[in-house]
């Protein structure tokens, strides 16, 4: 997964970015190139894994992270720009939803809200910008050569210029497999999932849940594959200076139990459609990242391409019921492996020792 973070100036993006990747940060004034960097994916079920097998190796899963310079209409007309963001699988925009007298909103005044809206209408004209050029270029064609492909996409064009007009962004359409296939290329923004990251005060952390409910129930009621997540900058950047157990107690202090990460990375598997499986064994514990609905035949291809080509089945077991029966020869013992063929629908949690030729 590749995620960009976007946002307007001020409003604790790239502080995110250095929190959540440990990338610090380099003085790019007037650099419009997007910073890369790597985040573990947090994952209890890896460690407690880990702690049965005793692998040589734990792999947690990633997920890496782009640092947007501040984005803004003129940004959106820079090719260089336009390339980081078409090449990302999400979006997560970090609205500022804290005071600071000492950091002036370019605004005047703290409206996440309006910040949200305001760079979603930036999104939908630079698509619109896209669209109309293409349209531009099939009415030229279509005049040359009689092409059902050509008219085909053409009202495909039509039908996004119609929602983008109307300040409709294409996340909210539906494609069929087709139709995604011949407009994947343009890497349109307004079709990118997109995460809201409310970045709130200290006053206001023990209320994330509640600030995010709030907010999606006034702000994302029909609007698909938008969520919101709700992070305190401040406290993130403490915490990443402690050790795991001071952390836990300081997240505590606060009526907290997981750190922003964990529910950042939560809300984007969700809002992505991810799950992971494990592999076990010890050389290597492993977590991988697949869509809901991959496969056991898709999974093993994911481990290694041999599997797929020569799988024969696959052996499978909650994370929890192999922690609890210390492995697999507890699991069988129990008869609580299942053996599974290759249309078994892999599920979160799930564990794989996969069998080939």
């Amino acid at each position: 997964m590749k995620i960009a973070i976007i946002g307007l100036p001020r409003v604790g993006k790239s502080s995110l970015f250095t929190i959540l990747t440990g990338t610090h940060q380099e003085t790019r004034i007037g650099s419009l190139e997007a910073r890369a960097g790597v985040a573990k994916v947090p994952d209890p079920r890896v460690d407690a894994l880990a702690e049965v097998f005793r692998p040589g190796k734990v792999t947690h899963a990633t997920i890496e992270f782009l640092d947007v310079p501040s984005i803004s209409q003129e940004a959106l007309r820079k090719p260089a720009y336009l390339a980081s963001l078409r090449l990302v699988d999400a979006l997560a925009h970090v609205l500022r939803a804290f005071a600071d007298p000492s950091v002036p909103h370019e605004k005047g005044s703290i409206d996440p809200v309006r910040d949200m809206q305001e760079v979603e209408t930036e999104l939908i004209l630079s698509d619109l910008v896209v669209v109309e050029s293409r349209l531009e270029r099939l009415e030229k064609d279509r005049k040359k050569i009689k092409s059902k492909e050509l008219d085909e996409e053409y009202q495909l064009m039509e039908r996004c210029r119609t929602a983008l007009d109307k300040g409709r962004p294409l996340r909210e359409l539906d494609f069929s497999a087709e139709e995604e296939r011949r407009i994947r290329g343009f890497g349109f923004l307004s079709q990118k999932p997109m995460l809201l990251v409310l970045n709130v005060s200290e006053e206001d952390a023990p209320r994330l849940h509640e600030i995010e409910a709030e907010f999606r129930r006034q702000h994302l009621q029909n609007k698909r594959r938008t969520e919101v997540t709700a992070v305190c900058g401040k406290i993130e950047a403490e915490l990443a200076e402690l050790d795991p157990e001071e952390g836990r107690e300081y997240l505590s202090s606060y009526g907290l139990t997981e750190s922003g990460l964990d529910r950042l990375v939560r809300a984007a598997y969700g809002l992505m459609g991810m799950i992971s499986f494990i592999t076990a064994g010890d050389v290597e514990v492993r977590a991988w990242t697949v869509p809901a609905g991959t496969t056991a035949l898709k999974a093993a291809g994911i481990v290694h391409s041999d599997f797929e080509k020569k799988f024969i089945r696959a052996e499978v077991a909650d994370w929890r019921t192999l922690v609890e029966c210390g492995g697999y020869a507890g699991a069988r013992e129990r008869g609580l492996l299942r053996l599974e063929g290759k249309d078994y629908v892999v599920q979160d949690g799930d564990v794989l020792l996969i069998r080939h030729g």
